[in-house]
């Protein structure tokens, strides 16, 4: 009995082995799961001049994970500053959107809410679905609008990055690097600074619920900390790109790959440390720029083929577009025009974009109906040139006396972030977050004589803009918000550069100083021109 007890020990033991040789085998010969950390990447900036301070693979094309929300809120934002949207217009949520996987704001296909609360939910939660909700909504389909925020990337100098969605979870070819994303942080900040505070919200109505900022405790622990946006899947591991202000210098930095909450908010401290220790006092402030895209890919940007109705709560998109890009009633810029807006410029110059305005303002008006009729109608102020220049007035035309009517609709404006840009923006500011107020309407009927005797060679410019029609805006709002010390100026659109500038000329030395000092003062970019 003993012997047959140790033979059948002996025989357990050996089939043991046996299974455990053929487990070793099948384990180094099959493929294997890896369970190395996703690649580590690192980039730390001066977002006042975009100087990188610091980085670490930061070329290194990896997953950007919800960082991509970045995009898709940039855009947005366009859309909004473009006419296209109102923070109010209703989008009905795609069949896409809906089925989105967590992290969820919880929208049903078909149903409908406003735009502020899917940026409240996109911004703060990281809601997959509603991030894809205005991918959808704006551009048609997923595809499409991945489409445009890689040329939108592409226009910010975002050179090694590619979108396949709105949100960011993993897809082949869905990938950035850390230097792009310091890069797409930093336009955030100066090219839509009355939306930027949404980053720093602990916690917003997002509509459907009161969601909580993914990014509190970094926040909440970092001193200056204001934004921008976190990410993670697995593929990409645990990624933040924030921003911090600290005795006005202000630093951007991404981290991809941190292997946990934690430890990417503990990387991203030292990061932000590092900057403000190597950021240099004093330094002249750069905004970014914006490259301009061919003709073509405006054009597409502008009046896409996805059959959508015209947005409830703004402009018809299609047709206003269109019009401003492709077929607008305005006359080109004049060829000399781009010497226009610097600083320095001679009697001659000025007094020749008076008489381009003068000729602007006797050209065909626009099709009844379209955004630029509303701006007229809201915005055409009289000119009367009674002299110009001796350089000038040879081509000069005659004395033009133009009269506009009381206009009756107000303009709604909404309250302004608490942060004023020290850049161009628009005068007033739309935070996402708050209600809408009424400016006062303009009064009276007014006579305004543009004249360039008497010293009236100065103007100013109040920023460069990507579109004719977004410069035109822009000085329409000036000039409702400064009516009384630009009254005596004449609105210019200069193309120079693959820009648009926003000018006003005609004015006295001491008018375009005064007139600056006070547009500054609202946090509006401003410069004299003189002779």
């Amino acid at each position: 009995m003993t012997g047959t007890v140790a033979h059948l020990r002996g025989q357990s033991i050996r089939n043991f082995l046996f299974l455990v040789a053929l487990t070793l085998i099948a384990a180094c010969g099959g493929p294997r799961e890896s369970n190395a950390a996703p690649p580590y990447a690192a980039h730390v900036m001066d977002a006042r001049t975009g100087e990188t301070l610091y980085a670490e693979n930061a070329d290194t094309r990896l997953h950007p994970a919800s960082l991509t929300k970045m995009m898709t809120l940039y855009i947005t934002f366009e859309e909004i500053e473009r006419g296209n949207l109102s923070l109010d217009t209703m989008v009905t949520v795609s069949k896409n959107a809906a089925a989105q996987p967590p992290s969820r704001l919880g929208l049903k296909a078909g149903q409908k809410i406003q735009v502020r609360y899917l940026i409240r939910a996109a911004a703060v939660k990281s809601a997959n679905d509603a991030a894809a909700a205005l991918g959808d909504f704006i551009g048609g389909n997923q595809e499409k609008f991945a489409n445009r925020m890689t040329r939108t990337a592409k226009a910010l100098g975002m050179k090694n990055t590619t979108f396949k969605n709105a949100n960011g979870l993993t897809a082949s070819g869905h990938l950035s690097t850390a230097r792009d994303m310091s890069v797409l942080g930093r336009h955030l900040f100066y090219d839509f600074p009355q939306y930027y505070n949404i980053f720093s919200r602990r916690s917003t109505d997002a509509g459907l619920a009161t969601v909580n900022n993914t990014n509190r405790r970094f926040l909440d622990k970092y001193d200056g900390a204001d934004g921008i946006k976190t990410g993670y899947t697995v593929a990409a591991g645990f990624n933040l790109t924030a921003s911090a202000e600290r005795g006005g210098v202000r630093i951007i930095a991404t981290v991809f790959g941190g292997s946990s909450t934690d430890n990417r908010n503990a990387k991203m401290a030292d990061l932000l440390d590092l900057g403000f220790r190597k950021a240099k006092r004093n330094v002249q402030e750069v905004p970014p720029v914006i490259a301009a895209p061919a003709d073509n890919e405006l054009v597409a940007e502008a009046a896409p083929d996805d059959g959508l109705p015209e947005v409830e709560g703004g402009a018809g998109k299609t047709l206003r577009l269109v019009t401003a890009v492709a077929n607008s009633p305005r006359p080109l810029a004049r060829p000399n025009a781009e010497t226009v807006a610097a600083a320095g410029q001679v009697v001659a110059s000025i007094a020749d974009d008076i008489a381009g305005a003068v000729a602007e303002a006797n050209a065909a008006p626009p099709p009844e109906g379209t955004l630029e009729a509303q701006q007229l109608a809201l915005a055409e102020m009289p000119t009367d040139v009674e002299a110009l220049s001796a350089a000038g007035a040879a081509a000069a035309p005659e004395p033009l006396t133009i009269t506009a009517k009381t206009v009756a609709s107000p303009v709604t404006l909404v309250e302004s972030a608490p942060r004023p840009p020290k850049r161009r923006a628009p005068i007033y500011d739309e935070a996402p977050v708050e209600e809408a107020v009424a400016m006062a309407e303009p009064a009276g009927e007014v006579i305004t004589r543009v004249s360039t005797s008497g010293g009236r060679h100065w103007g100013i410019n109040v920023g460069r803009f990507n579109t004719w029609g977004e410069a035109d805006r822009a000085l329409m709002k000036t000039q409702l918000a400064e009516s009384a010390t630009l009254g005596q100026s004449l609105r210019k659109v200069t193309q120079k550069g693959g820009g648009f500038d926003a000018n006003f000329l005609g004015l006295g030395q001491d008018e375009a100083e005064r007139a600056c000092a006070q547009l500054q003062a609202r946090g509006v970019q401003c410069f004299t021109m003189g002779p």
